[in-house]
């Protein structure tokens, strides 16, 4: 009777030789820490030559008052005070936080009553179409769609002439070149730009939601708008987080619709900190000043952006 007890003490033992052995042997072969850092080295280069270099210069070139050829003088932090009293520079960053509500605020209400429907006919073809259709804009250059929505927005484009043919041609006007309506005008633009991004998004979002949820909800009475408040919504609070963030980074670094629009007229109605920049440094010759106002953007973005991912974080886990 004492056979099969050696016996199995001799294969415990050889099985724990054999781990021993087999541990040497993942020791002898683990890759050194320094070899992971050589495959991350060229994307940690690439990023700090046309990225953390290129901040670096900005911040030193803030500092100075520069034409971007001839000798350099030192401003200190006078450029900086410039920027919040001089009232054309200060009033772009206040057009720029404005258009937080068209680019930002509009398009992700009407993309999560819209996802919200696309997902109710998800079967049939008119999904695929409007999906299409909103996912449009995406596609097109904003350079292209600035000038379209120009033609559209004209004293003789199509938005005023469907108003004359519904009688509200006393309404009509050149809208991006009205004083009062040229930021407005600018802001429908970029919701239309915007609208199909957010709208795909919450719509992949909604494909993770469990059905169940919903058959349970209706089971207890829920109607769709309980459903939409208490469902869907709250499972989509990293996709609107990402929303968000994105439209309201589109919004305060908004350049391309508004420079090939309205190039920041009538007046300075329109003017936001993108396009300050490039007048600034290209055309007044005042790379200091534009370099500024350039570090106050990022600041103003970093300080917007990070409250909003804090916010809308997963924390279920």
């Amino acid at each position: 009777m004492t056979r099969p007890t050696l016996r199995s003490n001799e294969s415990a033992e050889g099985a724990g030789e054999r781990r021993k052995r087999s541990s040497a042997r993942a020791a002898g072969l683990r890759t050194p820490g320094w070899v992971a850092w050589l495959f991350v080295a060229p994307a940690l280069i690439v990023y700090a030559v046309f990225v953390l270099r290129p901040i670096a210069l900005t911040v030193q070139y803030s500092m100075y008052r520069w034409d971007g050829i001839g000798p350099s003088a030192w401003a200190g932090l006078g450029n900086y005070a410039k920027v919040f009293t001089d009232p054309d520079l200060f009033a772009s960053i206040l057009n720029a936080i404005k258009l937080i509500v068209f680019f930002s605020v509009i398009p992700v209400v009407l993309s999560l009553a819209i996802a919200s429907t696309i997902r109710r006919i998800a079967t049939s073809r008119l999904a695929l179409v409007a999906r299409t259709v909103l996912f449009l804009p995406q596609v097109i250059p904003l350079v292209a769609a600035g000038i379209a929505w120009s033609w559209l927005m004209s004293s003789t484009g199509l938005v005023n002439q469907l108003l004359r043919l519904v009688g509200l041609g006393g309404v009509a006007r050149a809208w991006l070149g009205d004083f009062s309506t040229a930021l407005p005008a600018v802001g429908v633009i970029g919701a239309w730009v915007l609208l199909g991004l957010c709208t795909i998004l919450l719509l992949s979002g909604m494909s993770k939601i469990d059905p169940a949820l919903y058959e349970a909800a209706r089971m207890d009475g829920a109607g769709p708008l309980r459903e939409f408040f208490s469902i869907t919504v709250p499972s989509l609070r990293q996709e609107i987080g990402v929303c968000v963030t994105v439209t309201v980074i589109a919004a305060l670094a908004s350049f391309d619709i508004v420079y090939v629009s309205t190039q920041g007229g009538p007046g300075n109605a329109t003017m936001v900190p993108g396009l300050e920049i490039y007048y600034l440094a290209f055309t007044e010759r005042q790379v200091g000043m534009a370099s500024a106002l350039a570090v106050v953007l990022m600041v103003l973005v970093i300080l917007v952006a990070l409250p909003i991912q804090w916010l809308t974080k997963d924390r279920s886990s």
